[in-house]
């Protein structure tokens, strides 16, 4: 397996969106990807740009349903571009008007403007990942052999919060009162008062991914190399799920019904029974991330060195994108209209319907 720096998101109704390898940096040349599936035909020519000369990302269908991307490329947030520095986690509000961002071995940013802009927050840490609520006023953020952080005020000021552990993924309800957080290695731990305080749960695993219902009961992790763990009381107690693979990146639904999961490398998982049972979809790849819409129906990943990949169907057929990039990770609005996605370079791009 190739050593991939952990690439974590949160969905806009606060749940968590993805997570993947430890490690420190992003390879160059990452595991080999192959698949059947053939760039969809779409508006927007590879190489096209809109009307203010910023590269868009093509429209692709998929099942004869429109699926469109027209991500544009923005601004990077300050210092972005301090070596071996990049944006790696990202999070956003119902409606992907507010953003949240970690920047590897930097700041914190945040956005009120669908990433059109950005203002850096807090000090350099290893941000690991970071969450918001539906409203995106109150925010979570973790980082590596550090603390837990969390916001009330849409990320102008932070707390410290629970003690130095190597925490790498965590997830918000909609509310912003029910966390879970994982550590790797280390358990998995819950919160029921906006991040006050925390509570262990399950065992020591290697904990990669963590996301939540809109409510904060519903809860699936995932253990690298290990199982998918469900949970439908809070975190208070997990049921193991499926068989040992390398999982990397999870997504919930608003309910917790619907959920995808993807390996690295390996294919993209969907469940229609809140994990119960897993349905294997697209092809092998290096997948970093995924992101889903409220309703679970539709969703977006990201692979290293390939493509950008949506489907309408639940994850039933996906369609790429016509440009090939060192994506990172995305995020999505609860309807699925408007995306954030980041590249290795620090690059953001977003869409705006």
């Amino acid at each position: 397996m190739n050593t991939l720096q952990r690439i974590l998101l949160a969905s806009a109704t606060g749940v968590l969106l993805a997570a993947c390898s430890g490690g420190t940096n992003v390879p160059a040349t990452p595991a080999s990807a192959s698949g059947s599936s053939t760039p969809g035909s779409g508006n927007a020519a590879a190489g096209a740009t809109n009307t203010a000369g910023q590269p868009v990302v093509p429209v692709g269908a998929v099942g004869g349903v429109p699926v469109s991307l027209n991500l544009t490329a923005r601004s990077s947030p300050p210092n972005a571009y301090r070596s071996p520095s990049n944006i790696y986690r990202l999070a956003s509000s119902t409606d992907g008007t507010r953003l949240v961002a970690g920047e590897d071995f930097g700041q914190l940013y945040t956005s009120s403007d669908s990433g059109i802009t950005w203002i850096p927050h807090d000090s350099a840490k290893d941000w690991k990942s970071v969450a918001s609520s539906a409203d995106g006023t109150k925010l979570v953020a973790v980082a590596y052999n550090d603390m837990i952080y969390t916001s009330s005020d849409s990320g102008v000021t932070w707390e410290a919060r629970e003690s130095a552990k190597p925490w790498q993924s965590v997830a918000s309800s909609a509310d912003g009162a029910r966390l879970v957080a994982v550590t790797l290695p280390g358990y998995i731990y819950t919160s029921g008062d906006y991040g006050a305080t925390w509570t262990p749960r399950d065992s020591v695993r290697q904990w990669y991914s963590v996301a939540s219902s809109a409510d904060g009961t519903r809860l699936v992790a995932a253990e690298y190399g290990g199982q998918v763990y469900t949970s439908n009381d809070a975190g208070v107690t997990w049921t193991p799920r499926d068989v040992d693979r390398n999982w990397y990146a999870v997504s919930s639904s608003a309910d917790g019904t619907h959920l995808v999961a993807v390996l690295d490398p390996g294919l993209i998982y969907t469940s229609a029974d809140s994990g119960a049972t897993w349905t294997p979809r697209e092809s092998y790849r290096v997948w970093l991330s995924v992101a889903s819409s409220a309703d679970g129906s539709r969703l977006t990943a990201v692979a290293y060195d390939d493509q950008i990949y949506a489907s309408a169907d639940f994850g039933v057929t996906w369609t790429p994108s016509d440009s090939d990039q060192q994506w990172l990770a995305v995020t999505s609005s609860a309807d699925g209209s408007r995306l954030v996605a980041t590249t290795q370079d620090s690059q953001i791009y977003s869409s705006i319907p």
